[in-house]
């Protein structure tokens, strides 16, 4: 025994689904990632507004330094003893350092360990006496610490005939080590947001999505003994409202159509069964004892006329099947009106001479139509008409255009009429107002059912007005000018 890889399961699925395939991890993922992206901009902006800002506070500090030491020199460039005395006193700020140098790179003054902190040559180059130094430069000094350092031309004296450079670094670790703790805080806040956010989407899909699983269960429930049942579009989410009313449509055209295929399985059934009866009864009673030549031949002949019923009734379904085929092409042409109701008309003047009918025709215009298949409806109409109105009775025919560009053509009969409770149905098939209608063996109840299909063919309408004892008028509706 060999095992086939390629079969499929049940139900023509190809395997299992993926979990990464379904909508509620996708709108998880999406809000997840929504959320991440919101999260990471502001914790960066806050970042960088934190950092810019310390960087802030200590460039200003190191101005304000700056701009003490160069009135220090201003005011005592001869006093080297109280110069001295004012960059210690500054540099008994912690962290801070600072120093003078002339302009042959000779120290002047400086702080203590200012040496051992940073060289000249990691300073920026330096600004003008008149400018506030405004480019700083982060470094790490010898001992490993960050530090910020600028450096800018100081006057020395009033006269301003020497200038001096100013180098004033700050020690900026704490507050390097400050940031860099915040950034990791602001990283983890995004991790835990990334889980809060995914947890929320996994409830905010569920909750968006359990609509739709409401639909699904619904719909699950329907089977083909239970197409009554519906969705109904009443308390849906606006977006599944739609949904839900096109399942039902499509529910309500399902449940049409098996009812009418229901109806239509259990009249064929009948109506076939009758001439088959009829044949077998035929052959039985005719097989029952020894027959002369002469009632042979009548039992033949009956048959034959029961076997001409069956084939128009197969003739007329398969001509029903090939009308409801969309891609069905018609050999259309166009019409004189008139002529083709005369024409219809002295065909079936036979059968209303042996019934006692009259049948009268009028008509006007041109018609764009397939021939046969408009005869073929005129002559059912006629025939139908006929059957239906006793003997003293008219049927009349009439064709006119209408004023919106349509043909109008219209049999009227003298009949019994039809009661209003039977016209929704009259066109159906096999259908039969009541039982004095099937009594003509000749009929199945197909040929209004025919005419329609002839008229959906040429995109037109059959309409019927009917009322006992007023007769009935059957109108068929062409496009005049139809492609």
């Amino acid at each position: 025994m060999s095992l086939k890889t390629d079969e499929r399961p049940p139900g023509g699925s190809r395997g299992p689904r993926r979990w990464w395939s379904s909508i509620t991890f996708r709108l998880t993922l999406l809000y997840m990632l929504s959320a991440a992206g919101i999260l990471t901009v502001c914790c960066v902006l806050v970042y960088w507004m934190l950092a810019r800002n310390v960087d802030h506070l200590a460039g200003q500090f190191l101005q304000d330094e700056v701009h003490d030491i160069r009135a220090a020199l201003r005011e005592l460039p001869n006093n080297p003893r109280a110069m001295d005395a004012e960059i210690s006193m500054e540099g008994m700020y912690p962290n801070y350092y600072a120093r003078v140098i002339d302009q042959q790179r000779r120290e002047i003054e400086a702080t203590s360990h200012m040496r051992e902190v940073v060289e000249s040559s990691q300073f920026p180059p330096p600004v003008k006496a008149t400018k506030s130094p405004r480019q700083f430069t982060k470094t790490r000094g010898r001992d490993g610490r960050w530090y910020l350092l600028t450096s800018a031309w100081g006057q020395v004296g009033y006269t301003g005939d020497t200038q001096g450079v100013i180098e004033v670094a700050l020690d900026v670790s704490k507050e390097e080590r400050l940031v860099q703790s915040f950034g990791w805080r602001l990283a983890g806040v995004i991790l835990l947001g990334l889980g809060l956010s995914a947890a929320a989407g996994v409830v905010v899909a569920g909750m968006g999505m359990r609509p739709l699983s409401e639909i699904t269960s619904a719909a699950q429930r329907i089977r083909p003994t239970q197409l009554h049942e519906r969705i109904g579009s009443t308390h849906w989410p606006q977006e599944l409202t739609a949904l839900a009313g096109a399942f039902d449509g499509m529910l309500d055209r399902l449940e049409d159509s098996f009812a009418r295929l229901s109806q239509f399985s259990s009249d064929l059934a009948h109506e076939l069964r009758t001439p088959i009866n009829n044949l077998m009864g035929e052959a039985e009673v005719s097989l029952s004892k020894p027959r002369t030549t002469e009632e042979y031949q009548q039992v033949l002949a009956s048959s034959l006329e029961e076997c001409g019923r069956l084939s128009h009734l197969i003739d007329s379904l398969l001509f029903l099947a090939r009308a409801e085929n969309a891609e069905t092409e018609l050999k259309r042409s166009t019409l004189d009106v008139q002529r083709e109701i005369e024409a219809v008309r002295e065909f079936y003047d036979v059968v209303a001479e042996e019934q006692g009918v009259e049948v009268a025709g009028t008509g006007e215009g041109q018609l764009n139509a397939d021939p046969l298949l408009f005869r073929q409806a005129l002559g059912n109409l006629l025939s139908n008409a006929l059957q239906y109105t006793p003997r003293g009775g008219k049927v009349m025919i009439s064709a006119a255009p209408s004023s919106d560009g349509w043909m109008d053509i219209s049999v009227t009969d003298t009949g019994a009429g039809i009661g209003p409770e039977h016209l929704p149905r009259i066109f159906d098939r096999f259908y039969r107002a009541d039982r004095s209608r099937s009594q003509h063996p000749q009929g199945f109840g197909l040929g209004l059912a025919i005419v329609k299909s002839i008229l959906a063919l040429h995109g037109g309408t059959v309409g019927i007005t009917s009322a006992p004892g007023a007769g009935t008028t059957i109108t068929l509706r062409f496009p005049s000018n139809a492609p």
